[in-house]
């Protein structure tokens, strides 16, 4: 095939793909997990139920494949923050203070979110985040922004389960102060 028609297929594809997920999303924040079918995901997609079986053999892999993009994106936002900075100890602080508001706005995400959050995809993401924090906390450490004592893998768990309380602030301020409490713990001795 001429590489234009498969490029056109693909851009199809794709497009089918992030209109049936957008739909997904959509229906379930308006009307919960179990208040959707595939046949309202066609319709509110504006495909055929059969185009999008070829696409999807049910609703939880819809769900899952919208929470891959979410959580992707999540990835993308702190990696780009990260890229901002110069210095490894204010890369390490801007994305810290990028995960707590990724954080805070969990606390409005749906059952959905909670439901998804323990699929496979979300643990590799987790994996991912922490070893990218890790890497971060390295980096300061050898120029002495951050302890040495602890382990970098030890201090990203600190800092991913200490700013979690993130989803708990109510106002910038608590959100600040939760950061500004996660980030001297990570201070030289």
């Amino acid at each position: 095939m001429p590489k234009l028609w498969n490029e056109t297929i693909a851009a199809h594809r794709d497009a089918v793909r992030e209109a049936t997920l957008d739909a997904t999303a959509a229906l379930v924040a308006e009307r919960g997990l179990t208040g959707v079918t595939m046949s309202e995901i066609a319709k509110h997609s504006g495909i055929g139920r059969a185009t999008l079986y070829k696409y999807f053999p049910d609703i939880e892999s819809i769900l899952a494949a919208w929470h891959q993009r979410h959580v992707d994106e999540h990835l993308r936002r702190l990696a780009g923050i990260s890229e901002q900075q110069a210095e490894p100890g204010r890369r390490l602080e801007a994305v810290l203070r990028a995960y707590a508001v990724l954080s805070r706005e969990r606390r409005e995400e749906s059952e959905l979110a909670s439901h998804l959050h323990r699929a496979d995809h979300a643990v590799r993401a987790h994996q991912h985040l922490h070893q990218f924090i890790s890497a971060l906390i390295t980096a300061a450490a050898e120029r002495g922004e951050v302890r040495g004592d602890v382990p970098a893998g030890e201090l990203a768990a600190y800092c991913l389960h200490a700013l979690g309380a993130a989803t708990e602030a109510r106002s910038n301020a608590a959100l600040d102060r939760i950061v500004t409490v996660t980030l001297s713990g990570l201070r030289p001795a």
